[in-house]
């Protein structure tokens, strides 16, 4: 059978995780090819792939109904403007007020100058305002770049200049000892010296242009909130709806910076089709969310699965809840007082917050229905404790990433418990996954391992001005090569085996191997420095770094520590450094998974 050739780099759009929760079990594979082996790296192109559903999922009944995220919400709004939309701990909005703010905000933004097109950063924690300016961006027919709110001042001068952003709306409110003015300010010295804080021109970020800073503070260089606010005065209401409604569904809506095996994360553009209609098969299909569910989830906003839940809600009309973090005492009250009924914790850190709070056999869990629970992940004494305090609730896995906008494969009402507890789910309406052998670019038997591709309508665009990567990653017969690596039962049910990628999943987070190990060899007593994944009970997974010095350097497991905590996010800091003076090798290559094994053994790990 002829192979279809990969796309050509000159061909991707030249604008072109969420992961699941993942096993640490290494799959017996062949290694994968280098990218540069177009042959083996492209799916057969004439094979065709049927879609796979569950029992009573008729495909003939369902309808394509799609339309732009900021329309989402005003459609929603127009059914019911008094219906609860949002609920955070201390805060309610109903559909009319999300709106009116929303739109309120989207004036705003355009008395900055944002245009259809432009790309514009929110790097908050979640909070009412970010929800705000997020559909407001989508109204002026912007892209809403989520800005991981945990990045430090490299990470975010990385994401602002590649992302190309125009504008940057942030706090003054410290969240988890996080202060945002200090982290921009550091990351651009020039900010603090502008006078005309509406045309700013800054080192390093040529298409950035202001930044707002939500609160009360005012500080050099920002847009107070004040001074925002004050000027979409001047911009009347139809300004908005008339670039509202310039929005295509095939305009990328969304970016979201995600990490891969280079070491930097890469920009996912996302279009609101994509988005839309994956949040739609989620919710109004596969979970049969309606107007009378309450939608929980934790997930930061500048996360893949938080947006997913929060839209597919939206969609039906019914209230989505979240927190500014995730803080289990108060998860819980939330779950409880307002009888959430369905949740989307997903990952390992969240669920065992629930299980082992004090208050969690106290509260009355009985009226959740749905639970993406993802068990099939989760260490072992996670499901026994949900199960028993969620009687009523049907739990299901799911297999995804932010590539897919989101979920690719989630369970069913009609799928049997043990499935649903062992499996990751059947793909959503529409969408199509297959399993290749990354050697050969055939197709795997039933049961084998090999490379989990997917095929539909959800996949993003391609990698911000990253053709390379997108030609790597999307092939001409539209098949994503995740880079994960997987196995479909005879009912096509997805496993997931681990990965491919030199990837680390840290409760939840994708990270980059290769972006620590160039943040080490920044170190001036760093030579080389390669980094693990080893077990956590808490986490999951945790980097662990080895690091040859420099000939005559000298630094200590403490001092590369305390220089990672500065240099990068918390959660990517190597939990271990070990010295190494020659490494174990191939004919070729450092070999990791010997350094692990030496490294776990060690530990004493499992």
């Amino acid at each position: 059978m002829a192979k279809a050739k990969r796309r050509p780099a000159a061909r991707q759009r030249p604008t072109g995780p969420v992961k699941a929760s993942r096993a640490l079990k290494k799959a017996p594979m062949k290694p994968k090819p280098k990218a540069t082996d177009k042959s083996k790296r492209t799916a057969d192109a004439g094979v065709t792939v049927p879609f796979t559903t569950y029992a009573g999922e008729d495909l003939s009944r369902l309808r394509i109904g799609v339309t732009t995220m900021g329309d989402l919400l005003l459609t929603a709004r127009d059914r019911d403007p008094n219906k609860l939309a949002l609920i955070f701990p201390d805060a309610k909005f109903t559909y009319g007020e999300l709106s009116d703010a929303a739109i309120r905000r989207a004036r705003s933004l355009l008395a900055l100058g944002v245009k259809p097109r432009d790309h514009v950063g929110i790097l908050m924690p979640t909070c009412p305002e970010f929800v705000e300016i997020f559909f407001a961006i989508m109204l002026c027919g912007g892209v809403a770049v989520p800005i991981n709110a945990r990045y430090r001042a490299n990470e975010i001068n990385y994401v602002i200049e590649n992302g190309d952003l125009v504008t940057v709306v942030t706090t003054d409110a410290v969240a988890e000892q996080v202060n945002f003015v200090e982290r921009i300010t550091s990351a651009f010295p020039a900010l603090a010296k502008q006078k005309d804080t509406r045309n700013i021109k800054v080192k390093g970020a040529p298409k950035l242009r202001n930044v707002v800073l939500f609160g009360k503070t005012k500080a050099p260089g920002f847009i107070t909130q004040k001074e925002f606010e004050s000027a979409g005065k001047s911009v009347a209401e139809i300004e908005v709806h008339k670039a509202r409604l310039g929005v295509r569904v095939r305009d990328v809506g969304l970016m979201l910076y995600t990490s891969g095996t280079t070491a930097n994360p890469k920009g996912c553009l996302i279009t609101h089709e994509a988005q839309v209609r994956n949040s739609i098969a989620l919710g109004r299909h596969r979970y049969r969310l309606t107007h009378k569910d309450k939608f929980w989830s934790p997930l930061p906003m500048f996360h893949i699965a938080s947006v997913l839940p929060m839209l597919a809600i939206f969609d039906v009309g019914g209230t989505y809840l979240t927190m500014g973090y995730f803080d289990p005492g108060v998860a819980l009250k939330m779950l409880d007082h307002y009888k959430v009924t369905a949740t989307y914790p997903s990952f390992v850190t969240i669920m065992q917050g629930l299980i082992y709070h004090p208050d969690f056999k106290k509260s009355d869990l009985s009226h959740i229905r749905l639970m993406n629970s993802n068990f099939a992940m989760q260490p072992p004494g996670v499901a026994e404790p949900i199960m028993e305090a969620m009687p009523n609730a049907l739990q299901v896995g799911s297999f995804g990433m932010t590539e897919a906008a989101g979920t690719v494969c989630t369970g069913a009402a009609s799928e049997p418990l043990s499935a649903r507890i062992t499996r990751l789910g059947k793909p959503l309406p529409g969408l199509r996954v297959r399993i290749l052998d990354p050697e050969s670019g055939h197709d795997v038997a039933t049961g084998m391992r090999g490379e989990v591709l997917v095929h539909g309508y959800s996949l993003f665009e391609g990698y911000y001005r990253d053709p390379v990567k997108t030609a790597e990653a999307l092939d001409t017969a539209g098949w994503f090569h995740t880079g994960d690596i997987g196995s479909l039962d005879s009912n096509g049910t997805i496993l997931f085996h681990g990965r491919i990628k030199d990837m680390l999943k840290v409760g939840g987070e994708n990270v980059a191997a290769a972006e620590i190990e160039a943040m080490l060899q920044r170190h001036p007593a760093v030579k080389l420095a390669q980094v693990v994944g080893i077990p956590d009970a808490k986490y999951v997974e945790v980097p662990a770094a080895f690091v040859e010095l420099q000939p005559n350097g000298k630094a200590t497991e403490q001092e590369l520590i305390a220089f990672a905590r500065k240099e990068i996010a918390g959660f990517k800091v190597p939990r271990h450094v070990r010295f190494v003076q020659e490494w174990p090798m191939s004919s070729s290559k450092i070999q990791k998974f010997r350094l692990r094994t030496e490294l776990v053994k060690e530990l004493k790990l499992t």
